[in-house]
């Protein structure tokens, strides 16, 4: 186990010094951060000075050694649109994005599973095949198609929910967090939603398809031969092998909903991370989009490690390979 972490936690560090590379990239190629700064007015001297004091007349590796360092220590530098510190915006962003993507989650992990394996033990039946169908709705809509028709209907037409803004939120430290309040949850509901539907149906889809392929296993047959209850084998037995590749799936797409809620937060004017990012790309804000880069990259390695440690726990015959069985 300790060799599995450490090779992961090598891997890591190699993926994270890469992403780096490419945030750091963006401050070469992409515009000039002095010119931002200072203004096209700005004098020759000025501008030499202030590339001086930020370590731009330095050669390449140099200034990509400063750039590392500090994004070690979470600094990215100041917004150029905001003039503020990037990682007090981010800091400030970041509690929106992790619980409306933790509230996605959850909604699409106890809906869609069930829904899963419903539709596998229950294949051929209408109600099966009603859920089937739904889901490729869920699968083939755009995010954006989704949050704008819930907007219409309920916000809009019915009344019963905000259509924008986090609502209400509990200041604990650094942290605000709106799943302290009743407003807070009610302008949760309909960008949770927006963003769960295609990663519920997803979920579904694969839980129903492994859940038939382990059902036709021999192990699964053994099973009812011995003669153990329809309940015992579908989740003692084929659930919860069912849930190895689910588990991978669901890790990925964790870190797809933080990384990918830009445009669910753009709709619904969701202070988070991904509205910063919009708003960062469209005045050409470079640190802001070099600290999202490299903070999306460590949650996405964050969660793949966690992701292979489950496999610990859920499939046994990795243990047992590794204690030296068969």
């Amino acid at each position: 186990m300790l060799a599995f972490i450490l090779q992961r936690l090598i891997q890591a560090v190699v993926v994270m010094v890469t992403v780096a590379f490419i945030a750091f990239l963006l401050f070469q190629y992409v515009g000039d951060p002095v010119v931002f700064l200072l203004g096209q007015d700005a004098t020759k001297e000025q501008i030499d000075m202030l590339r001086a004091d930020l370590g731009l007349d330095q050669p390449f590796f140099v200034q990509f050694g400063h750039f590392l360092s500090n994004a070690v220590q979470g600094e990215f530098g100041l917004s150029l649109r905001q003039g503020a510190k990037v990682s007090r915006l981010i800091a400030e962003r970041l509690p929106a994005t992790l619980e409306l993507a933790l509230v996605a989650a959850s909604l699409a992990l106890l809906i869609g599973i069930p829904m899963g394996v419903y539709a596998a033990l229950r294949r051929g039946t209408w109600a099966s095949q009603l859920i089937m169908t739904v889901s490729l709705l869920g699968v083939s809509l755009p995010t954006f198609l989704i949050g704008i028709l819930l907007i219409l209907v309920f916000a809009v037409t019915l009344g019963w929910f905000p259509s924008f803004g986090r609502g209400e939120v509990v200041q604990m430290g650094w942290w605000s967090s709106g799943l302290m309040t009743a407003k807070g949850w009610h302008h949760i509901v309909l960008p949770a939603v927006t963003l769960a539907i295609f990663q519920l149906t997803l979920i579904m889809r694969l839980v129903r398809a492994e859940m038939l392929e382990v059902l036709r296993t021999d192990y699964i047959k053994f099973a009812r031969a011995r003669g153990l209850s329809n309940r015992a084998i579908h989740f003692g037995h084929a659930l919860k092998n069912t849930l190895v590749p689910v588990l991978t799936i669901t890790g990925l797409q964790l870190g797809g909903l933080i990384a990918f809620a830009i445009i669910t937060e753009t709709v619904f004017q969701w202070p988070g991370m991904g509205l910063l990012f919009i708003q960062a790309v469209t005045f050409a804000d470079i640190p802001v989009m070099a600290a999202y880069l490299c903070l999306i990259a460590l949650i996405f390695v964050a969660i793949n490690l966690v992701v292979d440690l489950l496999y610990f726990v859920v499939d046994p015959r990795l243990r047992v390979g590794k204690s030296g069985g068969h």
